[in-house]
């Protein structure tokens, strides 16, 4: 637990906690939002599904993980079966949700919870964090919601209401330990519903107090809010000017035997997207330069964004005369059976444009 500042009680102009906490609450009853992870208000979810959806929800909108939550739990009804499953099905499976490691981190956190936990998730913050993919949110998070233990959450929706609730006006990115001390002094040591609190909060972020216009009306806590109060709601948080991601350069290899398939690779198990399926191909430099060719695939031009860069390619289209034996790094593959391979989203991309401006002539 953060320990809160002996200042804090002065500045935020004597908050009612238990008045804050019981509008939360009471707004919550009606208004929380239906999630195939959650149960009725004062039960308990299953702690397997609760740490399941947090994993998914680390980088990914609500609406996009209820798909892919619902089809995790048909096929691993239980962390036993998640844990015995292998491990490309699971890589498969989390196709397009991104950030690849984290489906990696999700088999081997089931192994160690259905083996040496017996299937039982630990409640406390230190076993937790020891676990592959946990950190401190994750953690907070199932302790409060699955086990109703006092907990500080802190996702970017809570981080944008402390801001208002507090006037606070600097940056997000530049004041993660004072949002963090202000939501402890909210949730320190509280033993009053912390699960459907901390849930309260999450949803007030995404319905009411949004990133840009306030629904400032229809909120419960607008009594409490200084910016509210002084009228910056909309001015708040502050936005830093963001600096442009770089950009690297890449050209894909689309090698073509006489039946028609294509080269695939399973990619190396280190770096990004590691162990999946993609398409042959140069590294990915910042110099464009040394990309260019003068065999390109005619309008074939595939942007993506990952989160530290912005990724350029091209193609080139080779063609074998014969069916070579591969290695089992690479492996021909009917291009238009590109679905089953579970392929990320760049390369999801790259075959679709592919198999449009190629295969389609």
């Amino acid at each position: 637990m953060a320990i809160v500042s002996q200042n804090l009680k002065k500045n935020d102009n004597d908050l009612d906690v238990d008045a804050f906490r019981s509008a939360m609450l009471d707004w919550y009853k009606s208004n929380a939002r239906e999630l195939p992870w959650r149960v009725h208000f004062g039960e308990r979810p299953d702690p397997y599904h609760e740490w399941l959806s947090e994993i998914m929800l680390q980088q990914t909108v609500v609406k996009a993980a209820i798909g892919y939550f619902n089809k995790f739990i048909n096929l691993w009804p239980t962390i036993h079966d998640l844990a015995d499953a292998h491990p490309d099905d699971i890589t498969k499976e989390w196709a397009g949700l991104g950030y690849y490691a984290r489906a990696r981190n999700l088999h081997k956190c089931a192994q160690i919870i259905s083996r040496e936990y017996n299937g039982v998730f630990p409640n406390n913050e230190k076993d937790l964090m020891l676990l592959p993919g946990i950190g401190p949110y994750t953690s907070a998070a199932i302790r409060s919601i699955a086990f109703q233990k006092p907990s500080v959450v802190m996702d970017g929706n809570i981080e944008r209401i402390m801001c208002r609730v507090f006037a606070h006006k600097l940056p997000l990115k530049d004041s993660k330990r004072q949002l963090y001390e202000f939501a402890s002094y909210l949730s320190q040591d509280r033993t009053d519903y912390p699960g459907e609190y901390a849930q309260s909060l999450m949803d007030l972020g995404a319905s009411v107090c949004i990133s840009s216009t306030p629904k400032c009306m229809r909120c419960p806590i607008q009594q409490f809010c200084q910016a509210y109060k002084s009228g910056i709601q909309n001015d708040i948080p502050v936005k830093k000017n963001r600096v442009p991601k770089p950009e690297r350069f890449g050209v894909l290899y689309f090698i073509e035997n006489d039946k028609g398939q294509i080269l695939f690779e399973r990619r190396s198990d280190k770096g990004l997207l590691a162990n999946m399926v993609g398409v042959p191909g140069t590294n990915w430099t910042d110099d464009a330069e040394e990309s260019l060719t003068e065999t390109f695939i005619p309008d074939f031009d595939i942007s993506h964004t990952f989160t530290h860069f912005r990724l350029k390619l091209k193609g080139v289209r080779l063609l074998e005369k014969k069916q070579n034996d591969t290695n089992k790094k690479l492996f021909w593959y009917d291009p238009n059976e590109y679905v089953k391979l579970g392929l990320p989203t760049v390369f999801l991309k790259a075959v679709k444009q592919y198999l449009k401006v190629v295969k389609t002539r």
